[in-house]
């Protein structure tokens, strides 16, 4: 029987590991190769990393550190950050990355996902679509891409068809305006993307606490749940500190074993 997942997210910036609020204010955390091995030790579900700067600086993902994570990770990884090429997708999923997630280029080239299940299969293809809240009336989520500074202009819902349709195994959903805030995931907007998927999904943003987890796979059911602050900070006063629920936490917060699905 499949479970929800728990995925920490862990955020890279010029090769360290920062966590921010909003797409903005990185602050620095850690390495990110010593918060893999803690993660290791801890039996994580699944674990993401991305390179938050890749797209904006034009950069291709840099094999040689994706390479160190790999080697050192125990659990299945995702890695986004800077792919624009089949190529590179089979160099990254080459190195034992399970899934490589991609935003701007999803968005810009729906066609080259379908290129790419085909090269590695629609179960290491992962769109990201990163959204926020927007119009004067509310209600809509515009998407965006760039660490949150350029909108696309087109439906959220139209786009996540458009991305299923051209074979990713994954959708992640970014919510922007929870990013860092640890107040909880946007229940509203997990809701309503529900209703239009039929490929697996993760959310991510505004976690703080396992209570927030739970609260998302009451209203969504077995779902990816991913968070960042929530397990490199601790306290209010946020002091760095990697942490993951244990086994049985986990079986408490869904009501049974919570295992990988």
């Amino acid at each position: 029987m499949l479970r929800p997942r728990v995925i920490p997210c862990l955020l890279l910036q010029d090769g360290g590991l920062v966590k921010t609020v909003r797409f903005k204010d990185a602050k620095y955390v850690g390495d990110p190769v010593n918060a893999i091995k803690i993660f290791n030790e801890k039996l994580v579900d699944e674990l993401m990393v991305v390179d938050i700067d890749a797209t904006v600086e034009g950069r291709g993902p840099d094999l040689k550190l994706i390479r160190d994570f790999a080697v050192e990770c125990r659990m299945p990884l995702t890695y986004g950050g800077g792919v624009t090429s089949v190529e590179q997708v089979q160099d990254i999923v080459g190195l034992g990355v399970e899934k490589v997630a991609l935003s701007h280029t999803a968005i810009e080239n729906p066609g080259l996902l379908t290129e790419m299940a085909s090269a590695v299969g629609s179960q290491s293809v992962v769109a990201v679509l990163d959204v926020k809240p927007g119009g004067l009336m509310g209600g809509r989520y515009d998407i965006y891409t760039h660490n949150g500074t350029r909108r696309v202009k087109a439906d959220l819902f139209d786009m996540i068809a458009t991305l299923q349709d051209a074979g990713i195994g994954e959708l992640v959903i970014n919510a922007i305006h929870n990013d860092g805030e640890m107040k909880g995931y946007d229940l509203k907007l997990a809701t309503k993307v529900m209703e239009h998927l039929r490929v697996p999904v993760t959310f991510l943003g505004g976690a703080g606490r396992l209570e927030d987890i739970s609260a998302l796979v009451e209203a969504c059911g077995t779902v990816g749940c991913a968070a960042g602050s929530l397990f490199v900070f601790k306290g209010r006063y946020r002091a760095v500190l990697i942490n993951y629920p244990d086994p049985g936490t986990k079986e408490v917060l869904f009501g049974a074993p919570a295992t990988p699905g």
